[in-house]
């Protein structure tokens, strides 16, 4: 590969990696397993050591990844729904780690694990030392401070140098003490640990969650990270999330090794994992790798590895880190866990697009902690690719635990009874033949105004948080399309106390909520009216464009392509679904329904004073102002700016008031950001030219020199004061 290739090929690899990074850290809503995430990580890892000079400070092989929902804010064009989880995040205050919180290298492979041995064995120049095994716990990082034996503060991983301030929250997780015991313990000192849920709390949520008509958690992991980030600290106290704390840092700490500092950890009430193992050798540590390969399958909890550290502390320092991971330290990925179940029969279903996607129907295998009954086949490509039969026995993974797929067939049982499966040419639910565009992976059916499950589902976008934030879920719309009641969102406006309460299962209580809901939606904004109308291919963030540039339905409907593609988020293929959407005079009738109901169809005044002022700037805030802070973001917003709750190299400026926080002035100033005042943003969006920073801005609010110099000290991770005393710390 030359280097305009591999240019093109970093670039491909960096996008997709930061992708999986957001819906992994942020939205909790993996698509791909662990495995075929590191396999794009290896490549990338691969092509910059090949042409070191295309690697870039921002590159995924350079930091952690983050889970600080401001880190991605370039990258929302597409939102997974994650569930209501996600829509409850509020946005936490952030603090600087005052040690660097790196990640772990890892491997899949048994010999990577010998030749780590071998490198930190030539690392400490052949002297004698020993390793210690842990489990690697599948949840997500947290970092606890504790002074004079008091919990002080609770920060997530964050983007390694500042993470999440969660104490709240973790105050109400039960095994994590407020208050230690014993003795000894030092003034100040940090934990780092995984807070995790185990399989028993994780099956309960996720049975209230079907109860209560929600979408349930694909893996524990997911469930314990979008919990730790709820408003309501209580309710993380009724998720049943638990803590293990395997990494103790501080100054000065009397141990002499990893080992020692649990143990007494342990002894001051602190959580820490009972199955670690201190091992001499590389034969020692694969057997304890080889033992809970085996023996993970009956534990409570979820893990998806082993991790090998040096034991002693100052062997640890010795080896020192690189930009990213430490040298003294590996993870072995366990592989997917994998079950041979046999294929009983094939569902096809029909999705809101009207995309038909097959089914398996499988015997009942248990297989990472849960029961797997069905797994998803794809498409006909992915079927035939498979050359899958009904009656073959396949192989099923849960790779990182995501949902199961289907990874192959055993040929070798196949029998003579197996049966080739068929893929449907016309819909299996209204009978309309499919279609397949070219270029298309899927059939879809093309009967989007009379196909039930294609109904059902709009029914449900419509309604759902994102758009009109309707309080119901796919059981009631599912009860009144059956009923006959409902088929367009129109529909719902027309609904009566009376209607609700011949709904199995309804009362006053919930009908009248439900109706309360209905008539709240009305307030809901243009730009989440048009996305509720599933104009396929329009998106959250898409239709917020087009409700700007347009400014109402009218004037959208009327569009030609020309100047649908003036829009930036609309392409050829957006342009040609918008105008098909308003050839269908069913649409236009269902939108003149919608607008008699009052919803609203155009933007509102303060919408229509909206300027491009603050178009592509990124703006920081950060202390008091003339007004509350929440209308000085609206003011950033309507005059196009974007707001970020961080300060980084992405970062316009930094708008400072009275009394900013001292950690965003210094970064700022280190990373060349501008500090402006609120006079000089106020200049600004009257056409002023915005005056040199105010003198006041850089007033501290108290905080010491010494966590002013970490946030310094973690700029550059593996370098520093930070690297020099050996305090650099990761998990």
């Amino acid at each position: 590969m030359d280097i305009e290739h591999a240019k093109i090929r970093i670039e491909e690899l960096r996008k997709a990696i930061e992708e999986n990074n957001r819906r992994y850290y942020v939205d909790n809503s993996p698509i791909i397993s662990d495995y075929e995430y590191d396999q794009l990580m290896y490549g990338l890892i691969a092509l910059e050591k090949q042409y070191p000079e295309l690697v870039t400070e921002d590159s995924p092989t350079q930091k952690v990844g983050s889970d600080l929902a401001s880190a991605y804010m370039d990258g929302q064009a597409h939102v997974t729904p994650a569930g209501k989880e996600e829509r409850e995040k509020k946005e936490f205050e952030q603090y600087p780690h005052r040690y660097p919180m790196l990640s772990l290298g890892n491997t899949y492979d048994i010999t990577e694990v010998d030749a780590f041995v071998e490198r930190a064995s030539r690392g400490l120049g052949g002297n004698s030392f020993t390793f210690s095994c842990e489990l690697k716990f599948d949840g997500t990082a947290i970092c606890l401070t504790y002074r004079d034996g008091r919990l002080l503060r609770a920060l997530t991983r964050g983007d390694g140098a500042q993470g999440d301030d969660v104490t709240r929250n973790v105050k109400h997780i039960g095994n994590i003490p407020q208050v230690l015991k014993g003795t000894g313990w030092p003034e100040e000192f940090e934990i780092r640990g995984e807070i995790y849920m185990p399989y028993k709390a994780f099956d309960r949520l996720n049975a209230e969650r079907e109860r209560d008509e929600e979408q349930p958690f694909a893996n524990p992991r997911n469930a314990a990270s979008g919990s730790l980030k709820l408003l309501d600290p209580k309710e993380v106290g009724h998720r049943g999330l638990e803590c293990t704390l395997y990494h103790l840092l501080g100054e000065d700490l009397p141990f002499a090794s990893h080992d020692e500092a649990l143990n007494a950890a342990k002894e001051w009430g602190l959580p820490v994992s009972g199955k670690r193992k201190i091992c001499k050798d590389v034969s020692e540590i694969e057997e304890y790798i080889e033992y809970w390969d085996a023996e993970r399958k009956f534990l409570p909890f979820a893990t998806d590895g082993i991790v090998i550290k040096v034991n002693e502390l100052a062997f640890q320092k010795t080896l020192g880190y690189t930009a990213k991971f430490p040298r003294w330290a590996v993870a072995y990925k366990f592989k997917a866990e994998q079950a041979l179940t046999k294929l009983i029969s094939i569902d096809y279903q029909v999705g809101r697009t009207g995309a038909v996607t097959p089914v398996a129907n499988l015997e009942p295998v248990p297989l990472s902690g849960t029961t797997v009954k069905r797994a998803s086949l794809h498409n006909l490509d992915q079927m035939q690719l498979l050359d899958i039969h009904v009656g073959d026995y396949v192989y099923v993974e849960k790779g990182g635990e995501i949902i199961p797929k289907i990874t192959g067939v055993e040929l070798s049982r196949r029998g003579n009874d197996v049966t080739l499966p068929e893929f449907p040419s016309r819909c299996p639910d209204c009978g309309t033949i499919l279609v397949r565009d070219e270029g298309e992976a899927k059939f879809f059916c093309p009967n989007t105004d009379g196909c039930p499950p294609q109904i059902m589902g709009k029914l449900v976008h419509f309604i759902s948080r994102k758009a009109m934030n309707v309080i119901a879920g796919d059981a009631t719309v599912e009860q009144l399309f059956r009923l006959g009641m409902v088929r367009t969102p129109a529909d719902l406006y027309d609904l009566t106390k009376e209607d609700l309460l011949r709904l199995e299962g309804w009362k006053d209580r919930s009908a009248e909520r439900f109706l309360k809901s209905l008539e709240a939606s009305k307030s809901t904004s243009f730009e989440h009216v048009l996305f509720a109308l599933g104009i396929r291919h329009i998106g959250e963030t898409t239709a917020k464009s087009i409700a700007r540039h347009f400014r109402n339905i009218d004037a959208l409907a009327s569009a030609g392509k020309d100047e649908l593609l003036e829009v930036n988020d609309i392409g050829e293929v957006i342009a040609d679904s918008i105008i098909a959407f308003f050839s269908n005079e069913r649409n236009i009738v269902e939108i003149a329904r919608l607008k008699a109901a009052g919803l609203h169809f155009e933007m509102d005044a303060i919408e229509q004073d909206r300027t491009d002022i603050l178009a592509g700037q990124t703006i920081v805030i950060s202390g008091n102002f003339s007004i509350s802070r929440d209308e000085m973001k609206a003011i950033i917003e309507k005059n196009g700016g974007k707001n970020s709750s961080s300060v980084s190299r992405k970062t316009s400026c930094l708008l400072a008031g009275t009394k900013p926080g001292p950690e965003k002035i210094k970064k700022a100033e280190q990373l060349g950001v501008r500090i402006i005042s609120e006079a000089d943003l106020m200049g600004m969006l009257s056409g002023g030219t915005p005056a040199a920073p105010s003198a006041d801005v850089t007033e501290t609010t108290g905080e010491s020199a010494g966590e002013e110099a970490a946030v310094s000290a973690a700029e550059e991770p593996g370098t520093g004061k930070a690297m020099a005393d050996g305090q650099l710390s990761l998990f």
